[in-house]
């Protein structure tokens, strides 16, 4: 019965209504679950899921990606298999941030933390990561589209100045195809307050937005995507090469706009959502 139900209601819950111990049921789940072919193939999907993320999903994203495929399986019982295989997932590394530098241009705080956008294009939001590889540090300037929290331009560089952001900013605007009007947003970094970036801004016709100085949370999506690409797929100890870690960060953004489920999309991909959309 608990077996059942635990789908719906959870194993705790189950085992405190039912009197039973919790160690006793998965001792019990255990010994049926290897004389259970069906249940074995489904936590042999679930692992390769698990190592398709680089051991970084948890029982609610394994389940939303194994749904997807066809799988009837719910988040309860992912947890039970990841636990019957001995697997689990990173738990993020704090994030550590750098000066932005002298502050220049700075724009108004516009966004005020209004996420939730209705279309593509209308509100896009920057900032600047890095990276270590060797011994110095490489950055990384992402541009996120509000709609579906897809990643719509990025760049690298050794040098953290205004043309690594300048960069993704034009990488943004061909891929989707010159939109005009669009809100961008970021924080007070000097990459964005220069005169250079605000005059790039200014050609395409966008408005400019800017996080209230220490307020991280003001650009709170750039900083889930940044804290989920360190937790998730960068090594802990960095890289050797520089094309080493461009090449890899950039499988991560193409996993994460194409396959990786979103929970603000409910458990979509980024471009799952936009296609709805259409």
């Amino acid at each position: 019965m608990i077996d059942e139900l635990d789908e719906q209601y959870g194993v705790k819950r189950c085992c405190r209504v039912f009197g039973v111990n919790r160690s006793s049921f998965y001792a019990w789940r255990q010994r049926q679950g290897r004389a259970n072919p069906e249940r074995d193939k489904l936590k042999a999907a679930l692992v390769r899921h698990h190592k398709a993320s680089r051991e970084s999903a948890g029982a609610r994203t394994l389940s939303k990606e194994l749904q997807a495929k066809g799988h009837r399986i719910g988040r309860y019982m992912a947890r039970s298999l990841m636990r019957e295989a001995g697997i689990a997932s990173h738990q993020r590394r704090r994030h550590k941030y750098k000066s932005p530098g002298v502050e220049a241009l700075v724009a108004p705080h516009m966004l005020k933390r209004k996420f939730d956008v209705t279309a593509v294009n209308q509100v896009w939001c920057g900032d600047v990561t890095y990276i270590k590889v060797g011994k110095r540090w490489m950055y990384f300037a992402a541009i996120l589209d509000l709609y579906a929290r897809r990643i719509v331009g990025w760049s690298f560089s050794m040098i953290s100045d205004a043309n690594l952001t300048c960069e993704a900013l034009g990488m943004a605007v061909e891929l989707r195809g010159h939109p005009q009007d669009v809100l961008f947003h970021s924080d007070q970094g000097c990459q964005y307050t220069s005169h250079k970036f605000r005059n790039l801004l200014l050609k395409h016709g966008f408005r400019q937005s800017m996080s209230r100085k220490g307020e991280c949370w003001d650009n709170a999506p750039m900083e889930r995507f940044f804290g989920s690409l360190k937790s998730e797929w960068v090594p802990e100890t960095g890289y050797k090469l520089e094309h080493e870690a461009r090449a890899d960060v950039q499988r991560y953004v193409s996993r994460y706009n194409i396959s990786r489920p979103h929970s603000y999309n409910d458990y979509r991909s980024p471009v799952s959502k936009e296609r709805l959309a259409a």
